[in-house]
């Protein structure tokens, strides 16, 4: 009887009914996976449950949704390192312009940040809100992410503290230098949103207020930011004639605070300062070689977008846009402004100089009695009324009662393809994610909003063969993930959170230009945030299921806070 046993139990095991096969939500089937570490890429499948990447390869089982793949590509959601998503997303949290080009993160912060506000900023704020209107429910930097995830976006969003909104809670938009005491009390707001999920610290330093920093202040506040296990990411001082300088003084704020150190959209501008960039890429790499931690990102186009400031002196704007207009309508004041403007040696960055009249466009107005001059040059409209380019820019600024956004040219084709080629650079569109219709219709854009990383994938990698695709998916996932110290995002890998991208090699591609910017990218069919399928054969599914994503100073975090050692940028 005791032999008997053990042939019982195996002839139960055998008539055993076998293990049914493993159900997922979901499972993309059959494509070429990128997994975002650059390594080479391999068939396969991959398995999704919850908001989990729960297998990759040959997957077995089913899903409760599949796609197919086949003859795709599979990677990794792409990480917009410079958005300006931050009022867009509120009106329409799609994100359509962005999300149809594969980007999952939409990071913010360059300069100023949606808070800390306190009573004075949000009440500024609110009047100088321009097409998008919206209550501001929020005083804090986490408090207005959380409010977006709670409304509903398609994309993850995330944003980094501004220098100038610290500076501005304490000291408002004039130029004036902090006590030690209020000094104290701006990096107290650093740790304050690091705490909240910041993911770090972000200066725009040619902007007013912005620009009246100096660096001893800077090196202050990105110190609190590294200390939180967070990055000083600025649009540098200089990006034209003083370029390097720019360059080296971000290098100290990183060495001195202790912080990595991003250059947001690296550029030579002018073309008299095109031939620096070798130089400009030496520091950069100089600096790497010494156990700094710098990198750098950009947009995919020989011009920039910004306003009609990056062209006025700073201390005409100091105390802010209205003061900035009230001067420029003494008629002294305006003299001396347009002397500074034509100056070559003026002691500030002036893009307009380097881009001239004809090399600017004006694509956004607040004043409905102004937008039909919309897509028009400088040059023509200040013809058309008989004025200098100089005089129509300050005329145009006092009627509108804003900034203007324009768009310069400036750079080279030549430096930017060059600058994808960078191992260490990664991509940001500079720009809000957009959609050709409603109250989007009223003012233009740049085109790297709809174009600036199908760009990437379609121009530089498969046509220019300036990067290979597994280094472009590289750089557009696992890299910057990797510099914002991101948990468990970045690569196609179990247990990371599912952001996933299913596109084209062969047919992705940019259509957007500076005569129609509105034109959507295509060769994305699928994107998964989270889990969720936000975008089936190219078209929007509603799923709405974008989440506020943390820096590593956050409390929620195992250990987490400013008062852990966050330097271990490993996880």
């Amino acid at each position: 009887m005791k032999r008997l046993v053990p042939l019982l139990a195996l002839l139960l095991l055998s008539c055993a009914t076998p293990s049914a096969p493993p159900v997922y939500d979901l499972v993309i089937r059959g494509g070429t996976i990128y997994d975002g570490s650059g390594g080479a890429p391999y068939p396969g499948d991959v398995a999704i449950k919850g908001d989990r990447i729960v297998a990759l390869g040959k997957v077995t089982g089913r899903g409760t949704r599949e796609i197919d793949a086949t003859g795709k590509a599979v990677s990794p959601g792409f990480i917009n390192m410079l958005s300006w998503s931050t009022e867009s997303l509120i009106e329409d949290g799609r994100g359509l312009s962005e999300l149809k080009q594969g980007v999952t993160l939409e990071v913010m912060g360059e300069g100023s940040s949606m808070g800390p506000w306190n009573p004075a900023m949000i009440a500024q704020e609110t009047a100088r809100q321009g097409d998008v209107k919206y209550p501001v429910t929020w005083t804090t930097l986490g408090g207005y992410l959380e409010m977006l995830e709670k409304r509903g976006v398609a994309p993850n969003v995330a944003s980094l503290i501004g220098a100038e909104t610290a500076r501005t809670w304490v000291l408002g938009e004039g130029d004036v230098d902090p006590t030690p005491a209020q000094l104290k009390t701006m990096q107290g707001l650093v740790d304050q949103a690091m705490e909240e999920g910041a993911l770090g610290v972000g200066s725009s330093l040619i902007y007013a207020p912005g620009s009246y920093a100096e660096t001893d202040e800077l090196v202050a506040l990105a110190t609190e930011a590294g200390r939180c296990g967070g990055i000083y990411a600025s649009h540098m001082r200089y990006e034209s004639d003083r370029l390097i300088d720019g360059i080296d003084e971000l290098i100290e704020i990183s060495r001195r605070s202790g912080a990595p150190g991003e250059i947001w959209h690296l550029k030579a501008a002018g073309k008299t300062n095109w031939g620096k960039l070798d130089t400009a890429i030496a520091h950069i790499e100089a600096a790497r070689a010494s156990g700094l931690r710098i990198t750098a990102n950009m947009y995919t186009y020989t011009a920039g977008s910004t306003g009609f400031d990056a062209a006025m002196p700073p201390w005409v704007q100091a105390g802010g846009r209205e003061a900035w207009i009230a001067r420029l309508k003494d008629p002294a004041i305006r003299a001396k402004v347009i002397a500074e403007m034509r100056d070559p040696k003026a002691p500030y960055e002036n893009l307009y100089r380097h881009a001239g009249a004809e090399g600017t466009i004006m694509v956004g107005f607040r004043s409905e009695a102004l937008k039909p001059l919309t897509g028009r040059t400088l040059a023509d409209v200040a013809k058309e009324r008989g004025v200098s380019p100089e005089d129509a820019m300050i005329d145009l600024v006092i009627a509108d009662g804003s900034r203007i956004q324009v768009v310069y040219f400036l750079m080279s084709e030549a430096n930017v393809k060059r600058q994808t080629a960078l191992p260490w650079m990664s991509f940001g569109s500079d720009a809000s994610a957009l959609a050709p219709e409603g109250v989007f219709l009223k003012s233009s854009t740049h085109p790297r909003a709809y174009g600036n990383f199908a760009r990437v994938l379609g121009k530089y990698a498969r046509d220019e063969k300036s990067l290979t695709l597994a280094e472009a998916v590289r750089r557009l996932s696992g890299f910057p993930a990797h510099n914002l110290g991101l948990h468990e995002r970045g690569l196609l890998k179990p247990g990371y959170f599912a952001d996933v991208v299913v596109f084209d090699p062969a047919t992705v591609a940019d259509h957007a230009d500076y005569d129609n910017p509105r034109q959507y990218a295509t060769g994305v069919s699928e994107v998964v945030v989270n889990g969720g399928l936000v975008l089936s054969g190219g078209e929007p599914t509603g799923t709405l299921s974008g989440r506020f994503v943390r820096g590593r100073g956050w409390t929620g975090w195992k250990d987490g806070g400013c008062r852990a050692s966050a330097r271990d940028w490993s996880w």
